[in-house]
């Protein structure tokens, strides 16, 4: 681990984003603002403005660009099936991952009725939630749900066997928190629902920058990320096991493809968008050692795993040491990812972010993030949510150091 460390090429990923080079009020800009939205790597730039200067042109096209715009899809979801693990028919593109998500839950829903269940869980972005939960109000489905404990901040899995049962069609949750950053045990409540015959929907969105994925380890049937969090544009992503892709009946334009994965993707994608996937991921491996791109993927996520804990212990331990200062966080033994959630006392969150901005040229943010169900446990809500501090692999000791000592100013 201690050679992995030393080894992280920071100043060599630094020159592959320009973003960093913004400054702000006198300040270089520090950008902890990850779990929003990543900052975008070189590559992906250039092949977005390349995609764009050379001509698009939408598919089944008998020209030249069309062909193209074709292969650059094609390529897009062969590096993402090493990245995820899955078959490149599996993967449907979309605007975002909460689209991709209703439109997938109203799809299952033709099929569900009264008496069938779905269990969502208290921890997740509402993304993960509100699309099964609008869909099972429209069916007139049962919800459950998977408790999250309010001082582990872990989800409560000894009552599985009775939330998860043979009404259950499906089990929505989430592989990382965004708020509190929570990685949770996906193996062992897909194992369950697997039991019983229910389908299982991950939201690896939060997660999918910080630690490698397999969705077959995991045991997932939808499987939903976004691009712009792990460096790349703003595409959504969607994985659905073939078998229960092939059963989907997606609502469509009566012309369009009935064959995977197409039939998911309405209307013309986000073609320069996609161009920008490619780049991203091969960021990641370029981080990597392995035969195979799935081996150098895998290990380049273990090197950006391995360097952002070692900055987010070192924020952890920084702000655990400040009276003023509540850390919302699950115990050491608990993985989780480089995401800090915390309030000051006597002070908002968003003055907190306001300050850190316009005082030290560091960017976080402050709110609920969706994750609204915590927030109403933990009582943030109605006093403006976390501050929210992330962690990206361009980020850098002497920016923790800065972050760190702008905080005690409060």
């Amino acid at each position: 681990m201690t050679q992995q460390l030393k080894a992280f090429p920071i100043n060599e990923v630094r020159s592959q984003f320009p973003a960093l080079k913004r400054e702000f009020n006198g300040w270089e800009a520090v950008y902890f603002d990850g779990p929003g939205g990543s900052q975008v790597v070189k590559s992906s730039i250039d092949a977005i403005t390349k995609y764009m200067e050379n001509g698009g042109a939408n598919l089944h096209g008998s020209f030249p660009s069309s062909h193209e715009t074709e292969e650059i899809i094609a390529n897009a979801k062969a590096i993402i099936g090493d990245f995820l693990n899955v078959k490149p028919e599996e993967i449907a593109f979309g605007a975002n991952m909460t689209t991709l998500a209703f439109a997938i839950a109203r799809a299952l829903g033709r099929n569900w009725g009264k008496g069938d269940e779905i269990v969502v869980t208290e921890i997740d972005h509402r993304a993960n939630v509100d699309t099964w939960l609008t869909m099972a109000e429209d069916k007139g489905l049962t919800v459950k749900w998977i408790k999250v404990n309010p001082d582990t901040l872990t989800l409560e899995l000894d009552h599985l066997n009775e939330i998860i049962n043979q009404n259950t069609r499906l089990v929505a949750v989430g592989l990382a928190s965004n708020a509190v950053g929570t990685i949770s045990d996906v193996e062992t409540i897909a194992k369950r629902a697997k039991a019983v015959g229910a389908l299982v929907a991950v939201d690896a969105v939060h997660a999918a920058p910080h630690i490698p994925i397999d969705r077959e380890q995991m045991g997932a049937d939808i499987l939903l990320c976004s691009a712009y969090k792990f460096f790349g544009p703003h595409v959504g992503i969607a994985v659905i096991r073939e078998n229960a892709f092939e059963n989907l009946t997606p609502f469509k334009l009566a012309p369009a493809p009935t064959y995977i994965p197409d039939k998911l993707e309405t209307g013309t994608q986000n073609h320069e968008g996609i161009a920008g996937i490619t780049p991203a991921i091969e960021f990641i491996a370029s981080l990597g050692e392995g035969e195979t791109r799935r081996e150098q993927i895998v290990s380049g996520l273990q090197q950006i795993e391995a360097y952002e804990n070692k900055l987010a212990n070192k924020i952890r331990i920084g702000l655990a040491e400040m009276d003023k200062v509540t850390l919302y966080q699950a115990d050491a033994s608990v993985p989780k990812t480089p995401t800090i959630a915390f309030t000051i006392d006597g002070y908002t969150p968003q003055e907190v972010c306001r300050r850190l901005s316009e005082e030290h040229g560091i960017f976080v943010a402050d709110g609920h993030f969706y994750a609204s169900t915590l927030g109403d446990i933990l009582g943030i809500n109605g006093s403006g949510g976390w501050i929210r501090a992330g962690l990206a692999p361009y980020n850098t000791e002497e920016e923790v150091e800065r972050f760190l000592n702008a905080i005690k100013q409060f």
